[in-house]
């Protein structure tokens, strides 16, 4: 796997951990730790992800990982209803469970791909999406790394038409502290993976007359 893809797959996961759970100490410490994101020959989506990166490992390096974890709660857990949903069918259609996932499902079986035994989270939670993508990209025991086109077709179809939405609505949130800055950092690198797919062309595409 080429450096960029290993990026790509990891930058997958950290979002994916960040909204499935709250981040632990181990994974502040890390974060706090981590190295800035290389500034040579980037365009701008490029220096809005170096920035909103920079602007996570520090707030990371600061935060309690208690209080992060009320703050997730505070966010995302009620015993009702929540105060954020961060699923595509909510954010496509209105309502949770529905056709946006249904949809979603097709694709994933034709990937022979299905949600995990134990997983409460549906499939178009947008933690469980980028877990997904990560999968396509780096594989996992036993499911092979897919070509950039499934990569292309999965993301298009099922996190673009509301990821920015969605964190939108994560970053205004009254309780969202470290959560705001996780928000700017995902929709910084999903708006680098959508710049990325809408100019790319396989291959063997046809050339334009």
């Amino acid at each position: 796997m080429s450096d960029e893809d290993q990026a790509r797959a990891d930058f997958y996961a950290l979002i994916a951990r960040l909204m499935l759970a709250p981040p632990n100490a181990a994974l502040l410490a890390a974060l706090a730790a981590a190295e800035p994101i290389a500034a040579d020959g980037v365009d701008e989506a490029g220096r809005t992800l170096q920035d909103a990166w920079l602007k996570l490992t520090q707030a990371a390096s600061v935060m309690d990982a208690d209080a992060v974890a009320e703050e997730f709660d505070a966010l995302f857990i009620s015993t009702g209803n929540p105060l954020l949903n961060p699923y595509g069918s909510f954010y496509l259609s209105g309502h949770l469970n529905d056709f946006p996932l249904a949809a979603l499902r097709q694709d994933l079986a034709r990937l022979r791909l299905a949600r995990a035994r134990g997983v409460g989270e549906f499939e178009d939670h947008l933690g469980s999406l980028c877990e997904t993508m990560r999968v396509l990209i780096a594989g996992a025991p036993g499911i092979a790394r897919q070509p950039l086109a499934e990569q292309k077709q999965l993301f298009v179809a099922h996190v673009q038409p509301w990821y920015a939405a969605c964190l939108a609505d994560i970053a205004g949130a009254e309780p969202a502290n470290f959560y705001r800055v996780a928000a700017a950092f995902a929709g910084a690198f999903l708006a680098v993976e959508a710049h990325a797919f809408a100019v790319w062309e396989p291959a063997d595409a046809p050339l334009a007359a």
